[in-house]
């Protein structure tokens, strides 16, 4: 395997580990389905948008596994990817301690359709990619990159940000818990923030993109933001 490769598929696993340390010593038990459930869906997901990528688009694969706050070039952004990052771990723990506690119900038909927005998410995280070969894991924009206008991105302006909320919302209703909906708040405020900034980087960096802006009205969500 090349090194990209290798980093690529690396990092899932890492990332598989971490979350089933941040699921199930909370939880402290195996014996909890929801996850096993969230986690096969969760992972085969992020496998097969990185082995299409691997295929298809290894310059986009690139540009996705430098992401994380050390990465950010803009001392704002790696304040808002912190951010994120501690959002994201809350997200998965909240839930974890509210089964082990039991303090909410979920059954399992809804367990099953937060399962169907974590995929959901996924997918429309890899129209994107197909869509655009420029989304960086970190905010930048690249010498030749030029503004995209169709696809997903003639809906909202930011189409991935869509994905990554509707996946996000799906994560502790899949793992059993009303109350993890909560950290959904934090979550959203880390990417609204993430998102305006990006907007004013891509008015300052990117050609074309105040026209583009001025196409496409709804920066997240048609007919609402």
């Amino acid at each position: 395997m090349k090194k990209l490769e290798i980093k690529a598929i690396g990092g899932l696993l890492n990332l598989l580990f971490c979350m089933g340390l941040m699921i199930f010593l909370p939880a402290w038990t195996f014996r909890y389905w929801q996850a096993w459930i969230f986690l096969f869906v969760f992972f085969t997901s992020s496998l097969a948008i990185t082995l299409y990528l691997m295929k298809n688009d290894p310059k986009l694969l690139e540009r996705r596994v430098k992401g994380g706050a050390a990465a950010e070039k803009e001392k704002s952004q790696k304040v808002i990817q912190a951010f994120a990052g501690a959002a994201f771990i809350e997200m998965v723990i909240f839930p974890a301690l509210d089964h082990r506690f039991g303090w909410s119900y979920v059954s399992p038909y809804v367990v099953f359709a937060g399962d169907f927005l974590v995929a959901m998410g996924f997918f429309i995280v890899f129209l994107v990619f197909k869509e655009n070969s420029y989304t960086s894991g970190i905010i930048e924009v690249a010498a030749e990159q030029q503004v995209i206008s169709t696809g997903p991105y003639a809906l909202v302006r930011h189409p991935m940000y869509a994905g990554v909320l509707i996946l996000l919302t799906g994560i502790p209703v899949a793992l059993g818990s009303w109350w993890g909906l909560l950290t959904i708040i934090p979550m959203t405020v880390v990417l609204v923030c993430r998102l305006v900034s990006e907007e004013r980087f891509l008015e300052k960096n990117l050609r074309g993109y105040s026209e583009y802006r001025g196409r496409v009205s709804y920066r997240l969500a048609p007919f609402i933001w």
